[in-house]
């Protein structure tokens, strides 16, 4: 099913679009879940605590294909707003491959970049582990599932891929199904390896690996099958330069405030994993909950994406401005309601993850949710900040407020952990999202007229 987000209800378009998208998102934070979950239950705190570490770790690499996958994505629903399937097609095989000289199915722009990333880590897997500040107890043990997990870079670098393409043309759907199969599958198989076979942290690690290849492989099957269309044929496989320039502005600067927004998140668990394994492994049962709570208002900022891509490739200005308000009183009132339900039922969330004696663990992850979970609303306004210029080929905004976010957060958690310890890094976190979305929103109020008639080409 494709969705033409240019015509009909606003409200009802972007709710029925996103709901797929968010679908889709909570069965892949299934993959780590059911890991931290039977880990944390079967294997204890030390492994608990390792796997919430890794996740961290995982997150930060697999935003820097996610980065290129999403650029390229506002591009493709740009040409679907413009009617115009060759560029589309055009698009996607620039995206594929690499131009080097001449364009090469070797050297794919995103396969290569997962590739040299994947040997990179194995490469400098200790340095990693040092960098990180890992305790000594805990080295052994997240060593064991690093080796394993970074199998899985390639899998979900084809799998984000597809789902950009497929989210780009308005199909949120058959990316929703092949996470689902994956994500029961993965549960399955951690069941299998951890509690029956005994194959501790490995196995939950192998469990996700396997479970990743199943959607990589299964989206790439489904698109070459049934999306012929959007795909290029053998003619439309030759070289244009506006279509490259374009694409590698879009996707090497969502990249990098893809990297950039995880690398500042990687700092602060580096800070975290200073204060040992108690607050290691609270904050690795709190970041589970909190990514369920505003995982919804990030898809949302996704869909609000595609659906300002394609309006801005068609010229439906007055729709735009429409929309974006919309969009902010549906994200806004969302995050208050979960804001409440997670600060209100903090204890009994985190029980999901800790078990009942451990009374410390419990006790600094309710701290980090009634601290952070408070402030849904300021990272919900955010993930529609990042989409909305990401689709105005404005890319470059994206990353001002993720450095604005991200380095208010570094900078105040180093400064408050000395004093406030713990908790001076969970107050730091909604400062930067509240300082990023005056900037974001600010700038929009000013740029407005430019920004959505689409006639300003420079970069920030």
């Amino acid at each position: 099913m494709y969705r033409d987000l240019t015509k009909g209800n606003i409200t009802k378009g972007l709710v029925l679009f996103a709901l797929p998208m968010i679908a889709g998102n909570l069965l892949q934070q299934l993959y780590n879940i059911a890991d931290t979950l039977i880990v944390g239950r079967a294997l204890g705190r030390n492994a608990l605590a390792a796997v919430g570490s890794a996740y961290t770790l995982m997150t930060f690499l697999t935003s820097v294909f996610l980065g290129l996958s999403m650029g390229a994505g506002a591009l493709f629903s740009i040409y679907l707003g413009k009617q115009d399937k060759p560029s589309l097609r055009s698009a996607v095989a620039h995206a594929m491959v690499a131009w080097s000289g001449a364009i090469s199915f070797v050297l794919g722009l995103i396969l290569g970049v997962t590739l040299l990333l994947n040997a990179a880590v194995y490469l400098f897997l200790d340095e990693i582990l040092l960098f990180l500040q890992i305790p000594a107890e805990l080295a052994a043990d997240m060593r064991t599932y690093l080796l394993i997990i970074f199998a899985g870079l390639l899998a979900t670098s084809v799998y984000n891929f597809f789902a950009c393409l497929l989210r780009a043309v308005g199909n949120s759907v058959a990316p929703l199904w092949f996470l689902g199969i994956s994500a029961l599958l993965n549960i399955g198989l951690d069941l299998l390896f951890v509690l029956v076979f005994h194959w501790g942290i490995a196995g939950a690690a192998a469990a996700t690996v396997f479970s990743q290849y199943v959607s990589g492989i299964g989206l790439l099957a489904y698109t070459f099958l049934r999306c012929r269309e959007f795909l290029p044929s053998r003619a439309e496989l030759r070289f244009r330069r506006e279509i490259l320039r374009e694409l590698l502005d879009l996707s090497m600067l969502t990249c990098v405030q893809q990297s950039a927004m995880n690398f500042g998140i990687l700092l602060i668990q580096r800070l975290v994993d200073s204060f040992g394994p108690i607050t290691m492994a609270a904050f690795a049962a709190a970041v589970k909950i909190d990514t369920f709570a505003y995982l919804p208002v990030q898809d949302f900022g996704n869909a609000f994406s595609t659906f300002v891509a394609q309006n801005f490739g068609a010229g439906r200005t007055e729709r735009l401005r429409r929309g974006f308000r919309q969009a902010l009183l549906l994200s806004a009132g969302f995050s208050v309601v979960i804001s409440a339900l997670v600060c209100i039922f903090a204890h009994p969330l985190m029980r999901i993850f800790v078990q009942a004696g451990e009374t410390e663990v419990l006790a600094a992850g309710v701290r980090y949710l009634r601290v952070e979970g408070a402030f849904y609303a300021g990272i919900g306004c955010l993930f529609l900040l990042y989409g909305f210029y990401r689709a105005v080929k404005r890319p470059g905004m994206s990353v001002v407020l993720t450095v604005i976010s991200l380095g208010t957060r570094v900078a105040l958690a180093y400064a408050l952990a000395g004093t406030l310890g713990e908790v001076g890094i969970w107050a730091a976190i909604p400062i930067g999202w509240g300082l990023a979305d005056l900037t974001g929103l600010g700038y929009y109020l000013l740029r407005r007229t430019k920004l959505l008639g689409g006639t300003e080409k420079t970069e920030i």
